[in-house]
């Protein structure tokens, strides 16, 4: 059984900085398994992030998040993180990672991912 357990949300000022942690329990990530960040703000879809592939390093990121946002790992950790920097208000949401087992699909799409954490809350306060 995978689990996804994150951690790190909280409340920060704005142009204050957070890191979210995701840890895999369950299985080992490995070659073109996908781990992505996805937000959802209240009374608004759940949107795409950031993502990362296992073992090419490959990221991508949401316009709104480029030059902001890191999305690395931990191999030896099976830990994926999102660094957050110069939040803003906009980016007040829960956060949830997301793990796409053997990859290749678009790391975009919400629907690419099997398996899904409970979320950690972000506040940026004005």
């Amino acid at each position: 059984q995978v689990q996804l357990v994150e951690s790190g949300g909280g409340l920060v000022q704005t142009g204050g900085s957070l890191r979210l942690s995701c840890v895999v329990f369950g299985r080992a990530l490995s070659r073109y398994d996908t781990m992505g960040w996805f937000r959802q703000a209240p009374g608004k879809e759940r949107e795409f992030v950031a993502a990362i592939v296992w073992s090419t390093y490959y990221t991508n990121y949401a316009d709104s998040v480029q030059g902001r946002f890191t999305i690395s790992r931990d191999n030896a950790k099976n830990t994926v993180y999102l660094q957050m920097n110069s939040l803003k208000p906009e980016d007040t949401a829960v956060y949830y990672c997301a793990a796409d087992l053997g990859g290749r699909r678009d790391l975009t799409d919400l629907t690419s991912y099997d398996y899904w954490g409970q979320g950690t809350q972000v506040t940026v306060s004005s």
